[in-house]
């Protein structure tokens, strides 16, 4: 459970490190047409996150409806913590089953593969991304 925890909290840190750096000038770039813009994928990961954890953490069938989006890099940086401040609190009640790592691993790849698409929108617009952080042994 330890290593699981401590993989979300690495998972939450690089990805806020991506949302803060991006200037709030540049969330509504998109990379090409019919691409989301760098705050749409922001939205999309945190309400994937939620989506995620309840249907697979905890095993409850929620439809996929993204709730309207936030519209300010404050907003949307502020729900990013709060999807991953529930998926940590979810993961921390619950007992270390194959389920419960198969559906933190499946959350955190959907993560891995927009945070990437994200990293791309930083570089188009001329930001170095944050040094990433991968899983720590401590």
């Amino acid at each position: 459970m330890k290593t699981l925890l401590k993989t979300i909290y690495d998972s939450r840190q690089y990805t806020l490190s991506v949302a803060e750096v991006m200037p709030e000038k540049n969330y509504d770039t998109v990379l090409a047409k019919s691409t989301w813009s760098f705050i749409e994928l922001m939205n999309h990961i945190a309400y994937g996150i939620k989506w995620w954890e309840v249907n697979f953490v905890q095993g409850i069938d929620l439809a996929w409806e993204p709730p309207t989006d936030k519209t300010t890099k404050k907003e949307v940086i502020a729900l990013l913590a709060q999807a991953f401040d529930s998926l940590e609190k979810a993961v921390s009640k619950e007992s270390d089953s194959e389920e419960l790592v198969m559906g933190v691993w499946a959350t955190l790849d959907h993560v891995t593969h927009h945070r990437g698409q994200a990293v791309v929108h930083l570089r188009k617009a001329g930001v170095v991304p944050p040094d990433y952080v991968g899983i720590s042994k401590s």
